[in-house]
């Protein structure tokens, strides 16, 4: 579990499950980060996909680069 803190602890975190050459990666990331990341990701493509899961984040690590999807 990684010791890493929100850029946003008044927010959710939300469950990312990011698919890379077809390999699953789950990451949590706060509510701000998780949209501006995947509206990037629609935009450019750099991933075959992203999903939204909800539940419990408890045990992900964060989103690498979290804190550049902080917004505009």
């Amino acid at each position: 579990m990684s010791t890493r803190q929100s850029p946003h602890p008044e927010e959710p975190d939300v469950h990312l499950r990011v698919t890379l050459r077809g390999e699953s990666l789950d990451f949590a990331a706060c509510l701000t980060s998780a949209l501006f990341f995947l509206q990037e990701q629609r935009q450019r493509h750099f991933i075959d996909d992203v999903d939204v899961i909800a539940g419990d984040t408890t045990g992900l690590r964060r989103l690498p680069g979290e804190r550049l999807y902080d917004g505009p």
